[in-house]
């Protein structure tokens, strides 16, 4: 398949992870958001996920890795985080830089806290060390509805825009769309729900040794602004570069998004520097 003039590599990782390849450079893991299904995305999702990925395959070779379908009830972040290293070992060989959006940055989080060997450096993009209890129950909502058979996107209104009238308009459009992305079977979106949201690396966030960035939107109303400072602050030598402005889906889509984690990556060689940063979008 070829996308935006790139060639675009799909398969399967060890423990049945699913990814797709595209770009030139350094390989770059990028551990996807959450999903309704376990498997590479199509469609309309494909699409929201190329936009923000594109712009970086110009710099990486990009493997964007999701969660292996079949995921047993009662599985931990723990336990995701171990089949992730298992499948990256095998792929790179070595250690590998990692980017986590949302979700997938609570187990990026995880992995590197986990299997320090694996992760060479890492990006913790619209994500952080739990999860508030707000958005806890906006995802249990959210897949229990779905695992029903009811419609439930409207309820991520909250993750698409900032604004009261904006998460008006959002829910509308959302409950609309939410057919199109329903998943054929929930079972895997709501394990995998259920082991986010156990998920709490408050105490272990100085087991995370790679160089670290974290990029959150200062209005992001999944993650306060004030649990991106804690994630940085917690994590020695980590670095911390907030949107003003921007909400949860804003950090994705800020000019400044694939510039500031390129910038990141190439200066995490010998002698690159760490220190705190603010930018505007």
């Amino acid at each position: 398949m070829v996308i935006r003039g790139r060639e675009v590599r799909e398969g399967t990782l060890a423990n049945g992870l699913p990814y797709y390849a595209f770009g030139t450079g350094a390989p770059l893991v990028v551990l996807r958001w959450f999903t309704p299904a376990h498997a590479n995305p199509a469609g309309l999702a494909r699409g929201a996920e190329l936009r923000v990925l594109a712009p970086l395959a110009r710099h990486f070779r990009l493997y964007a890795v999701g969660r292996a379908p079949g995921m047993a009830q009662g599985t931990t972040m723990a336990d995701i985080a171990a089949r992730h290293a298992e499948a990256l070992r095998a792929e790179f060989g070595g250690p590998v830089d990692v980017m986590g959006m949302s979700s997938g940055g609570s187990v990026a989080l995880q992995l590197a806290a986990d299997h320090p060997d694996v992760v060479r450096a890492l990006v913790v993009a619209g994500a952080a060390h739990r999860l508030t209890p707000s958005v806890r129950r906006i995802q249990r909502r959210y897949t229990e509805a779905v695992a029903a058979g009811r419609r439930g996107l409207q309820h991520q209104a909250v993750t698409a825009a900032a604004s009261p009238a904006g998460r008006a308009l959002a829910g509308a459009l959302l409950w609309l769309l939410d057919p199109l992305v329903r998943p054929g079977d929930p079972r895997d979106m709501l394990a995998f729900a259920r082991a986010e949201d156990g998920f709490d690396l408050t105490g272990r966030l100085a087991d995370v040794v790679a160089p670290t960035l974290v990029l959150g939107g200062e209005r992001d109303l999944d993650y306060p602004v004030e649990l991106f400072r804690e994630t940085a602050e917690g994590i020695r030598g980590s670095r911390l570069i907030t949107y003003p402005g921007l909400g949860h889906l804003g950090t994705f889509r800020s000019g400044r998004f694939a510039a500031d984690v390129t910038a990141f990556l190439a200066g995490t060689g010998p002698g690159g520097p760490g220190k705190t940063a603010r930018t505007t979008p």
